[in-house]
């Protein structure tokens, strides 16, 4: 296999269709499916199927894994021969870090000049699969074991707070039982730390859940007295002073945070795990 295959997966992959991946490489899509065809030839393996949009197989993946890292070593070198093209850095985050210390990395990244940020936003206990089938170079995830080919740093752990609106609940620190009973906010269908909450305190989950899908929406939801939720305390903390939010429970839940890339020393990919540990350094220190 050669390095025009491996972009022509990568394209296909990424644009979802032969004619797609054709204009961005800017052959014909009879070039591309040949590429494609050899390397199907080369592994004994059906690599793509031919679906609208195409899907990459099993097999593909492994490829295409190595079709990214490929991208990337390919990119710093360019850069290194003073050549201007440069591939994205594809990053998975999860919303509530990409809401808080996350913003310190994208701040520092706007006065990249050689860099495109790919950000795709994931439940943290699921972005170490995009970063395990080559989706993605980085991820920040919950996941303690480095991926296959990857490093793994911790970053630190995000505290979340059980809070209400005093128009839902005026009163003292309330027990698991009563907390299941009332309406919850949880961010979508893959958010747990509701539940996982109430099991540490041996209470079922809660008996009714609102889906707010938006770190900063959810606040206003939870503000607005449509249910409790786990609000994380660094976005909690003005809110408590002011008293638009209180405790409802003395607990809470910490959520342990890792960096995980691929194990490559390149300058770009080196450069942005340092901003991102240092940017992650609040997540250990006291909360306001």
């Amino acid at each position: 296999m050669d390095a025009e295959q491996l972009r022509a997966l990568r394209a296909v992959a990424d644009a979802g269709t032969f004619d797609a991946a054709a204009t961005a490489l800017h052959v014909t899509p009879s070039a591309v499916s040949q590429r494609i065809k050899a390397l199907e030839r080369q592994t004994g393996q059906v690599l793509v199927q031919r679906t609208r949009p195409c899907k990459v197989t099993d097999a593909g993946q492994v490829l295409l894994s190595a079709a990214r890292r490929f991208a990337e070593i390919e990119s710093d070198v360019a850069l290194a021969l003073d050549r201007i093209s440069a591939a994205p850095l594809r990053v998975a985050v999860n919303a509530d870090s990409l809401a808080t210390w996350f913003t310190a990395v994208l701040a520092e990244a706007a006065r990249w000049r050689d860099t495109d940020l790919r950000l795709l936003v994931e439940d943290e206990q699921l972005t170490h699969r995009l970063l395990t089938s080559g989706e993605v170079i980085a991820a920040v995830t919950t996941a303690t074991r480095a991926a296959a080919g990857c490093r793994s740093t911790r970053l630190g752990a995000m505290r979340y707070l059980p809070v209400a609106s005093p128009a839902l609940w005026d009163g003292g620190p309330l027990p698991g039982e009563q907390l299941a009973a009332m309406p919850a906010v949880c961010f979508d269908e893959k958010d747990h730390i509701t539940e996982d909450f109430l099991a540490g305190l041996g209470s079922p989950a809660p008996e009714r859940r609102h889906l707010v899908p938006s770190p900063h929406a959810y606040l206003t939801a939870v503000e607005a007295g449509l249910g409790w939720g786990m609000v994380p305390a660094r976005m909690a903390a003005e809110p408590l002073r002011a008293g638009s939010l209180m405790r409802v429970h003395p607990g809470h839940v910490d959520v342990t945070l890792y960096w995980q890339c691929w194990a490559l020393h390149t300058p770009r990919l080196e450069r942005l795990t340092e901003l991102v540990l240092r940017s992650a350094r609040e997540l250990d220190a006291p909360t306001p």
